[in-house]
């Protein structure tokens, strides 16, 4: 199956841990959403990424092939139990379009969260995750340059309070 990464998932070093059957496809753009640190993530004590609705945005990330059988333990690094009322990240099926191209299409399975008001900031650990990804698969330049200018708590460690 398909499924679209966008946040610390682009590491490749941390989704072959999660889904060790994961091969890279393509860099991809999900139009029509922005990246945004949107809720709490309580296991890495910090803000953690989603994708949020924007007319005329665009999220890049990557599009990795993972076995079917894999999704059961990335469901649970991203808080998503199918069926229960109250998931952190709720996993659907969307088009992206490989290296931006809307005539090439891909059909994936990706995460959107579910959103806080106030969410903490990430850490400089999970900004670093979510750099290399980006860096790693060479998305665009401009958005790598967003992702860097992500604001991190000052601490770098806990912001939870």
């Amino acid at each position: 199956m398909l499924y679209f990464a966008y946040g610390s998932n682009m590491d490749w070093e941390q989704m072959k841990r999660r889904c060790p059957s994961a091969k890279f496809v393509s860099v991809a753009r999900l139009k029509d959403h922005r990246f945004a640190i949107a809720r709490t993530s309580y296991s890495r004590g910090c803000g953690s990424a989603g994708v949020v609705p924007q007319p005329g945005g665009c999220v890049w990330g990557v599009v990795y092939d993972i076995d079917e059988r894999e999704f059961g333990p990335l469901d649970a690094a991203e808080d998503y139990v199918p069926g229960r009322e109250k998931n952190s990240y709720t996993r659907r099926e969307g088009a992206v379009y490989a290296d931006g191209d809307e005539s090439k299409s891909y059909l994936v399975q990706l995460y959107f969260p579910e959103t806080e008001k106030n969410p903490p900031l990430p850490n400089a650990e999970y900004k670093r995750l979510i750099i290399a990804g980006a860096t790693h698969w060479r998305l665009p330049g401009d958005y790598i340059r967003e992702l860097e200018a992500m604001v991190v708590s000052e601490d770098g460690a806990n912001t939870l309070r």
